[in-house]
């Protein structure tokens, strides 16, 4: 993969989807989600009009045109991962994880709690935690104001993190951990509402309309970094594939459009090799056994994640295994239908559904033999308040959902970058597939490409990158010492 630095000649604005009227800013300046970016290269390729590109037929979720003719969708191959702040030194920055509540320091803080006693439900009693999860999170520090830790902290630092190593902040000028004053500043305007049909104001609808928007100017020296891809097929054929992204900014770096009013980034093209991105663990003696026998995996998410509600049936009237979706990953067992826990017995809540290598479909593929089940469960959650994703549709004649016209996309609901979710596994070599299966680059230790999405929509745009480390119970939840 590739790395860009995207340097902005302006002011940021991405909103989403909330109203932007009157005293209401829409939000605009928060940090860009990873779709942003995604959509603003792929706008970028298509303004470039390179010559050979394949084409991909119309249609989505499904439902494709078998018309030659059609065959009109570009850029299908576009990969990215981010963007996180990149400062002059080129260090990366990444989301706290939200067991590390400290400021100027990675130590983890929020530990999975044992209890003495456990329902049937294997829950603590009168406990409100959601089915599957088993331990409830506890501080290990006493209380205090202003307590959550800098929000960004260097890939170093969560290297240091990720491995339980201490890692104080470097105080000789280049410091680790940022609030997100250091990185960028919000700054507030006033605007005229536009008739979007007359492209005019002050008249019809739009008389006497204003609107407050905030947006982002960031600080001297940073910038967006990007991971990204877009290998496509060379003339349209199976064989030899082309980098349309190195195609697009080799000879010099290229003016691309990013998030709302047209804002302008410079793109600058870095050589492909190691991603900056955190490394996790994937050694068995890296692994901590708990007192229980089983070892202790913890995956740590760098980017949002989209798990959607999946009904019990679908658009045809058949059935299908149904999910709550929201905070829980879509891989992670749930028999969340209580008065029909026939075929499926409740100890199979929390299972880890995913495979230690190649899925069944995958394997039809490339003729090879399918992963085998992983021996782990989901056992407790930290999980932030969610965010909201939304975007706008272009028209689709081939949508069978209404789509012709264009229009709002769904609103999702993501869980945000820094969510950590603590497995149990039965043995070390479970701990290591199952980090296999969830670090965004899989076993490799030097890795070049993204392996693993979690994310069960918008993965190709970013959604669903973690990495996995290590965790230990904390019994101290009464205030008493441990003897």
């Amino acid at each position: 993969m590739n790395t860009l630095l995207l340097h902005p000649t302006d002011v940021l604005f991405f909103r989403d989807g909330r109203p932007m009227t009157g005293s209401l800013a829409g939000h605009g300046a928060a940090w860009p989600m990873p779709d942003i970016i995604n959509h603003a290269l792929h706008a970028a390729l298509h303004r470039a009009d390179l010559p050979g590109v394949h084409a991909h037929r119309r249609g989505r979720s499904g439902y494709y045109s078998d018309i030659p003719e059609e065959r009109d969708r570009k850029f299908g191959c576009l990969l990215t991962a981010g963007p996180f702040p990149v400062d002059a030194a080129s260090r990366w920055f990444f989301p706290r994880p939200k067991d590390a509540q400290h400021n100027g320091t990675v130590k983890t803080t929020l530990l999975p709690a044992t209890s003495p006693a456990k329902t049937q439900h294997n829950l603590w009693p009168g406990s409100s935690l959601p089915e599957p999860l088993k331990y409830a999170v506890a501080n290990s520090c006493p209380p205090e104001k202003g307590a959550g830790g800098e929000p960004w902290i260097s890939a170093e630092a969560f290297n240091a993190y990720l491995r339980s190593e201490v890692f104080p902040d470097n105080l000789s000028g280049r410091p680790h951990f940022l609030s997100d004053e250091s990185i960028a500043d919000q700054e507030a305007a006033l605007g005229i509402a536009i008739d979007p049909e007359t492209q005019t104001t002050g008249l019809g609808a739009t008389e006497g309309k204003i609107y407050t928007a905030h947006y982002l100017r960031l600080r001297e020296g940073f910038r967006l970094g990007v991971c990204a891809v877009a290998e496509d097929k060379l003339e349209g054929g199976h064989g030899e594939k082309r980098d349309l992204l190195q195609q697009l900014l080799r000879d010099h770096p290229a003016q691309i459009v990013v998030g709302g009013q047209q804002r302008i980034c410079t793109a600058q093209l870095r050589e492909a090799g190691r991603l900056q991105l955190p490394i996790g663990l994937a050694r068995p003696e890296e692994f901590a056994r708990l007192p229980n026998g089983k070892f202790g995996v913890k995956w740590v998410l760098l980017s949002p994640a989209i798990w959607p509600a999946i009904p019990e049936q679908k658009k045809d009237g058949t059935r299908q295994n149904p999910h709550p979706g929201g905070w829980l990953p879509n891989w992670v067992f749930l028999n969340w239908n209580v008065e029909k826990q026939v075929a499926e017995p409740e100890e199979r809540n929390g299972n880890v559904l995913l495979t230690s290598g190649p899925g069944v479909r995958k394997s039809q593929r490339t003729k090879g033999a399918p992963g085998g089940s992983l021996a782990a469960r989901l056992v407790a959650a930290i999980v932030p308040k969610p965010q909201v994703v939304t975007g706008w549709a272009l028209p689709n004649s081939t949508d069978p959902d209404g789509g012709a016209n264009g229009g709002a996309k769904s609103t999702h609901l993501a869980v945000p970058a820094g969510a950590v979710y603590h497995f149990e596994a039965d043995t070390a070599a479970e701990a290591v597939k199952l980090a296999t299966a969830l670090n965004w680059h899989g076993g490799d230790l030097n890795p070049a490409t993204l392996k693993n999405r979690r994310s069960t929509l918008l993965g190709e745009k970013g959604f669903g990158l973690g990495v996995c480390g290590t965790w230990q119970f904390y019994e101290d939840v009464g205030g008493r010492p441990k003897e």
